[in-house]
């Protein structure tokens, strides 16, 4: 049984209510904190990255295709470059893989000098064009059915839960409070600082950010009193092949994109799998982030096209996420300076990369001078990187309790402690990567329940439990 909401009281004044524990929330908490300012994140689920966060496909991206001239465009390049500089501070992870947009028809392939002319424009100058011959040598386990391709050196892979966490960590060193498991129900600006009611008490701030992903229609409308854009929830589903898989490709296989979205992406992850999604289906739910068979074996017949040889590859894991999309494209910022407000909203797949992009914008639109930190802690982030060396390359790790991923008993402790511990199954995961591997935890999920006996909220069950 899920514990009851205790009430408190919170009389502390913050510069700044960051509302929204996403990868953008993360950001920017931990960017306004490096300015100096007195930050609360408040989320309203039971972890950070519990919403639309959660799950994407892990691309840094170069905004080679993005909008020519825009805010999102700008974003993803700030956010690229800072990445590139702060990552071994944290110890984050980068997998040099580059991507290559395949054009399957002729009438793709006729769209692939306007996609290298946009990447020019938009500074990314190393891409190439590559015919069937060149294509196939560089990746020879692609359909030879494919027509031509763009190669595009400087798209990445990242961790993509490590890296925000990341961020929160750092954000805390710095004097920022989190509070999860907090929903704000009521804003009040009063002309001078927000009042903020939530389920766990209230809160006042001089500048209120909205970083609310699904939610951030409502929370501009409880805060301003109507909303400039709404959130039509759409969900991408994922398959993810075993780790044998990932030799069959080395790169990031891109679609060329369509009007309405990217389309589906084949590609390895920095855990040594193999992803193919995600789909665009619209909803009206903001939760449900169920799976669909048919959705699953399109996705799974759409791999077996592209590289053939996956037809002998098994599916180790299904899953789902919802993106923020709004009646429009791009992002959908807002700043109501007289009322002390920030939005940033409508923020969909690229925002894993513009996350710290879209902090130094919101940073800049805060203008309030603080005395910045001079020399910042650098926490570091989880060692999960199939590439790099992990936490059971070490001496002392206590035993391996996670066989299908390897994940140590010091690394489940870790994640149970420390300044924002794992507090449900879901945080454990994306700390640890524990029952995401071949099982699916049928195996280790007795033990893990063990180990974290009253600190997960609901509790884990053993797959033999009544």
């Amino acid at each position: 049984m899920t514990a009851p909401i205790r009430r408190a009281t919170f009389t502390a004044m913050f510069d700044i209510a960051v509302v929204g524990a996403g990868v953008v929330g993360c950001a920017v908490a931990r960017r306004l904190a490096l300015m100096g300012a007195r930050v609360v994140l408040l989320e309203q689920g039971p972890d950070i990255l519990s919403g639309a966060s959660k799950g994407n496909s892990a691309i840094l991206h170069t905004g080679f295709d993005a909008p020519a001239a825009s805010l999102e465009l700008a974003c993803m390049q700030a956010g690229r470059a800072e990445y590139l500089e702060i990552r071994e501070h944290f110890g984050l992870p980068l997998l040099e893989t580059g991507a290559i947009v395949a054009a399957w028809s002729d009438d793709e392939q006729a769209k692939l000098p306007a996609i290298a002319a946009q990447a020019n424009a938009n500074g990314v100058t190393d891409v190439a064009l590559l015919d069937r011959a060149a294509l196939l040598a560089r990746v020879p386990t692609l359909s030879p059915h494919v027509k031509a391709g763009l190669l595009v050196p400087g798209e990445h892979l990242i961790d993509p839960w490590s890296a925000p966490l990341a961020y929160v960590l750092q954000a805390q060193a710095l004097g920022a409070t989190v509070h999860r498991r907090t929903q704000v129900t009521a804003a009040l600006f009063d002309g001078a600082a927000w009042q903020l009611e939530t389920t766990t008490g209230p809160f006042r701030a001089t500048t209120l950010i909205n970083a609310a992903g699904l939610f951030g229609d409502h929370l501009e409308t409880l805060a301003l009193g109507e909303t400039s854009f709404t959130i039509h929830p759409r969900k991408g589903q994922f398959v993810v092949f075993d780790k044998a898989a990932a030799k069959l490709l080395s790169t990031i296989l891109l679609p060329v994109p369509l009007e309405r979205t990217k389309g589906i992406v084949l590609t390895p992850t920095i855990f040594g799998n193999l992803l193919v999604g995600p789909t665009a289906d619209e909803q009206d739910s903001r939760t449900n982030a169920g799976t669909d068979q048919a959705s699953l074996q399109a996705l799974i017949a759409r791999a077996h096209a592209l590289i053939p040889a996956l037809a002998h590859m098994p599916v180790t894991a299904l899953y789902a996420g919802i993106r923020p999309a709004t009646e429009r494209k791009e992002y959908r910022l807002r700043h109501e300076p007289a009322r002390h407000y920030i939005g940033l909203n409508g923020i969909r797949s690229t925002g894993l990369t513009a996350a710290l992009g879209l902090a130094q914008h919101a940073a800049s639109l805060y203008q309030t001078p603080h005395t910045p930190i001079a020399t910042p802690p650098w926490p570091q982030a989880p060692k999960l990187a199939e590439h790099l060396p992990r936490d059971h390359h070490q001496p002392g790790y206590g035993e391996i309790i996670c066989h299908c991923e390897l994940v140590t008993q010091r690394e489940i402790e870790a994640a149970l402690t420390g300044p924002l511990p794992a507090t449900d199954l879901g945080g454990l995961k994306r700390r640890t990567r524990a029952t995401m591997g071949r099982c699916q935890g049928f195996y280790c999920l007795a033990h893990l329940a063990a180990l974290t006996a009253g600190r997960l909220d609901p509790p884990l069950e053993t797959p033999h439990a009544p």
